[in-house]
């Protein structure tokens, strides 16, 4: 409007068009549509709002409902997870390793893959019938070794009649004929037994009716050794009697201590140090497995009083009771009655309903020290526990006594996350009773309908098709198995399996683990080696005329990256299949070997970098590898990423002086050059190529001197 006013001022001709109306509306509409299109022009284009397209939805297997489900954590992005811990009372095993490994799998990809912010909490149970037993046990026999250093006709006895003892109350549960074992005829009783015993079939027989049959039957045949070599050496040290009849004497000794009306208390700093010791060297194994410590750990012993206070709470609301010192959880009276909302009812048993009645399992989740006396129904399970003579105890209203097995993560788990939480997890064999427990105490604590949201269990371990057990002699420690296999390896093989599915540990499994192994280690090993030439060739100065390597079969590749970049992310939303996510970066690691094999002259080693790449990051949310960003490839040896790559980054300059001599005699040799040349290409390398590299080479008669 200004630039008008400006030529209306300065050509006077304007002026008339203003002074004669007839004039004006053509000349202001004409201004008007030039300032129209001077704005449309700086106007913002219009912008197209490109399409959502179908992303896969991470689902999970449940145990609640048998079924894949959406995950939806209760608050956004932060998920809040309990996992049962063990209960440390002796060395972990294989069974540990499937269970606590597959779950921090699992943890990494929900934190590592998918960005969620978990609050990952477990527990060690480190007061336990077990734990009791075994400090207990272990107490007397370390008593006896005390006072009975050297071999006694005294101690003989004493292992003879714990062996006696052994007979009739263990092996003969592996017996189909009871009548086998005769009272006061044991000796001749057990000489038919061992003759039977000659027979496999025998013994497989006894141990398909008794697991732990094969177990006895090699505990009191060491016991009888001990016992016949102890006789012709009297006065020797006791250490091996004692040692190798520590199974037969260890509960024959307690079942003596108990039975005495004047016996001392075990102390009870025997089992804090049992658990102690065998809590430190449960996290070693897991440390050594890669397996992550969890964000808060908490121990049953440092909750008693908050399990007390929860324990009456459920007592005030009607469904637990107490009798004889001790507090049941009243099974019937919380099943199926009405929660407070009232349109909802409280259910027994939502995992495993078809288990509600098992006798079996009902007694086990009860332990070995409980007694069923003053229970009011067979299902109904302890809170707290009235401690006997021998037993650690907490004072509480019903008096002296320890809190029940189930009790304890209800509490625990409260106590951190609140009134509910997102994951709960632990092994399938823990699903009955104790997780079902956990469950009703906890809703009816609570008084909730649903106090986890998704139930998470890892699925059962065998080796080479059996359950492994110590009578079978297929039992395998932690420490035991990283004596054959690394870290890596046992890693490998479990990402193989489905995390809630049964998995057979065997030989043709780690074969193939090995094989897998390898196949990652060449392409990774490929891969760098190509990075560090193009890094060398780049540092050169080169007539070739500038050109891009990106054609077809660079635009195949890259193509199928995405494609297995998509395919890796429905695998893991679709409940963590990491065998379908690991075949497919296998199937992307063969395509780029196929690529690479064209020669590398023709190869874009970008494409490569940026695969290989892409392959270390899929590999490291599994917990393969380590924490090194940007870096291609694992650990040599399977447990140090970093010491790797600083060997690699140590040795390089070496290998690349190393390789370039070797191309340039090989070149000489093929030209068939003189010796002169030859000789001019070794002063070379001892002067120009090793002095920079700290290496000096004296010529000497004969042989050189290398130094430093």
């Amino acid at each position: 409007m200004l630039a008008t006013l400006h030529l209306l001022k300065r050509r006077p001709a304007l002026t008339r068009h203003v002074l004669y109306p007839s004039r004006a509306p053509f000349l202001f509409r004409f201004h008007s549509n030039h300032i129209r299109r001077m704005a449309d022009k700086s106007r913002q284009p219009e912008w197209i709002q490109p399409q959502r397209s179908d992303e896969p939805v991470l689902k999970v297997y449940n145990s609640l409902t048998k079924s894949k489900t959406e995950f939806i954590p209760k608050k956004g992005r932060n998920v809040t997870w309990y996992n049962c811990g063990p209960t440390v009372y002796d060395a972990s095993h294989m069974g540990h390793a499937r269970n606590y490994l597959t779950q921090d799998i699992i943890r990494r990809i929900l934190t590592d893959y998918f960005g969620y912010d978990v609050h990952f909490v477990m527990n060690i149970t480190d007061i336990d019938d077990k734990i009791i037993i075994r400090a207990r046990q272990q107490h007397h026999l370390d008593t006896l070794s005390a006072n009975t250093p050297t071999v006694t006709p005294e101690l003989i006895d004493t292992v003879q009649k714990a062996l006696l003892a052994y007979l009739n109350k263990q092996l003969v549960k592996g017996l189909e004929n009871k009548s086998l074992i005769v009272p006061g005829q044991e000796e001749s009783s057990w000489e038919k037994i061992e003759t039977l015993a000659q027979d496999p079939a025998w013994v497989q027989a006894g141990n398909a009716r008794d697991e732990k049959f094969f177990m006895h039957l090699k505990a009191l045949r060491d016991s009888r050794a001990a016992i016949t070599s102890a006789r012709s050496n009297l006065g020797v040290s006791s250490n091996a009697l004692i040692t190798s009849s520590a199974p037969i004497l260890s509960p024959y000794l307690d079942a003596l201590h108990l039975s005495s009306p004047n016996a001392a208390p075990v102390p009870s700093h025997l089992t804090r140090a049992l658990s102690t010791y065998w809590e430190r060297a449960f996290m070693q194994d897991m440390d050594r497995l890669g397996v992550r410590r969890p964000d808060t750990l908490t121990r049953v012993t440092e909750y008693v009083p908050e399990i007390v206070a929860y324990v009456e709470k459920i007592v005030s609301r009607g469904w637990a009771y107490e009798a004889g010192g001790s507090v049941y959880f009243d099974v019937r009276a919380y099943d199926g009655v009405k929660g407070k909302d009232k349109d909802w009812e409280h259910v027994y048993a939502k995992l495993q309903p078809h288990s509600k009645n098992n006798t079996a399992l009902l007694e086990e989740g009860e332990g070995a020290l409980s007694s069923s006396d003053s229970k009011r129904s067979p299902a109904d399970f302890a809170l707290w526990k009235r401690s006997k003579p021998g037993e650690p105890e907490w004072p509480s209203p019903w008096g002296p006594g320890r809190p029940g097995w189930h009790i304890e993560c209800s509490v625990m788990a409260t106590a951190i996350l609140g009134d509910g939480m997102d994951i709960h997890s632990g092994g399938i064999d823990l699903a009955f009773p104790h997780h079902d427990n956990e469950l009703a105490q906890s809703e009816a604590y609570h008084d909730c309908q649903q106090w986890v949201n998704y139930f998470l269990h890892t699925g059962h371990l065998h080796i080479e098709g059996q359950k492994m057990s110590k009578s079978l002699k297929n039992f395998i420690t932690v420490e035991d198995a990283l004596k054959t296999y690394s870290a890596r390896q046992l890693r490998l093989a479990f990402l193989a399996q489905p995390w809630n599915a049964k998995m057979d540990f065997k030989e043709s499994l780690m074969l193939e683990v090995r094989s897998q192994e390898t196949v990652f280690n060449n392409f990774f090993a490929l891969a760098r080696a190509l990075v560090r030439d193009e890094e060398a060739a780049a540092e050169k100065p080169s007539t070739e005329e500038p050109r891009h390597n990106y054609g077809e079969a660079e635009t195949e590749l890259s193509a199928f990256l995405t494609q297995t970049q998509h395919a890796y992310r429905v695998a893991l939303c679709d409940s963590f299949n990491t065998s379908e996510a690991m075949q497919r970066v296998l199937e992307l690691v063969s395509r780029t070997n196929v690529y690479v094999a064209r020669g590398r002259s023709r190869v874009n080693f970008g494409v490569v970098a940026h695969i290989a790449r892409w392959v270390t990051e899929a590999l490291r949310v599994f917990g393969l590898g380590g924490d090194s960003l940007g870096v291609i490839g694992w650990a040599a040896d399977g447990d140090n990423t970093q010491g790797s790559v600083d060997r690699e980054a140590l040795l390089m300059p070496y290998l690349r002086t190393l390789s370039g001599f070797r191309d340039s005699v090989r070149q000489l040799a093929m030209s068939k050059a003189s010796t002169d040349e030859i000789l001019a290409l070794c002063d070379k390398l001892r002067d120009v190529d090793l002095i920079p590299l700290g290496v000096a080479l004296d010529d000497q008669d004969g042989e050189c001197l290398y130094r430093m």
